[in-house]
């Protein structure tokens, strides 16, 4: 994609994506920490009625505990997602763009440090999993950041906004500057 000086004058997102991120790692870790010091595994205690609770889980698979026997395959995974989101981060210049890879990569990131330093080994860690809604299995934090995230992935691209900041419809950024050459070859 070629850029002009609109959007070469458009800041970098980095530093808000590396900073959502690590938000979303801090909530995680805290509230992994709270669950583990307050419930005994399995135990549940009403939040919102029988329609939200808190169980103390811990996953060693991947959603729905799918894959119990393959912990280090999503330890893997989850490392190349980080790496990948903080290479392709670096160039993001629309700040909901920002926003999105921050909760997405603290997400992945939030899993990982269980899957890499709770028992019972390194890279073979049990997610600490205790949020529980009716017909849904349970998940924490750092899942919903995740889910959040492609959420705002596909709506972002839906809506036509690039990572750069552009509009893929007009070639205007975010602020309606024009921008660099769209998908179809027509710059404004």
């Amino acid at each position: 994609m070629a850029t002009n000086g609109a959007t070469a004058a458009r800041p970098r997102r980095y530093l808000l994506l590396l900073l959502v991120a690590l938000a979303a790692l801090a909530v995680d870790f805290g509230t992994k920490e709270w669950v583990l010091a307050v419930f005994e595994e399995g135990e549940s205690v009403d939040v919102v009625g029988s329609f939200l609770q808190f169980t103390l889980v811990f996953n060693t698979g991947a959603a729905f505990s799918m894959g119990t026997g393959y912990t280090w395959v999503f330890t893997c995974i989850a490392i190349a997602v980080v790496a990948v989101i903080a290479w392709i981060g670096r160039k993001v210049r629309s700040a909901w763009w920002g926003v999105t890879l921050g909760l997405m990569m603290g997400g992945a990131a939030g899993n990982l440090v269980d899957r890499l330093f709770r028992d019972p080994a390194p890279f073979q860690g049990a997610v600490v999993d205790f949020i529980r809604l009716p017909n849904y299995p349970v998940f924490n934090i750092a899942d919903s950041c995740v889910v959040v995230g492609a959420v705002l992935v596909v709506a972002l691209t839906f809506k036509g906004l690039n990572p750069d900041g552009t509009w893929a419809k007009d070639g205007k950024d975010e602020d309606g500057k024009a921008g660099p050459e769209t998908a179809e070859g027509k710059g404004q």
